[in-house]
């Protein structure tokens, strides 16, 4: 009789234990987050401003038929632009653009200037 006693009590005092107020938990500390500043850039290159860095690189080479550029990968300042030259409806040909001072410029002109001859 007394271990069923004592078994009740200990049942009774475990269950009355959870109850009462919740453990105080420390609250959740925020982290900062980086972030960078905004600062303006140029505009990503399409035919037109891709068209004035070429002839501005290589005037004596065909006039550029269509161009398209696409960003090198996240973070990267560089674009690569695929061409067709003169009459060509294919994009035949690729360079770099790279930002220079307001304005993109070709990153290899003489290898670039090479394929337009």
């Amino acid at each position: 009789m007394k271990t069923i006693l004592l078994f009740a009590a200990t049942a009774a005092a475990l269950t009355l234990s959870g109850c009462g107020e919740p453990s105080a938990q420390p609250a959740p500390v925020e982290t900062p987050v980086a972030v960078q500043p905004v600062t303006p850039s140029l505009p990503a290159p399409d035919q037109e401003i891709f068209s004035k860095a070429f002839t501005a690189a290589c005037p004596d080479a065909e006039a550029i038929a269509i161009a398209s550029c696409r960003s090198k990968g996240l973070g990267e300042s560089d674009f690569l632009c695929e061409y067709g030259l003169g009459d060509d409806e294919y994009l035949r040909h690729e360079a770099t653009v790279t930002p220079g001072d307001g304005e993109w410029t070709i990153a290899d002109p003489a290898e670039i200037c090479a394929q337009g001859a």
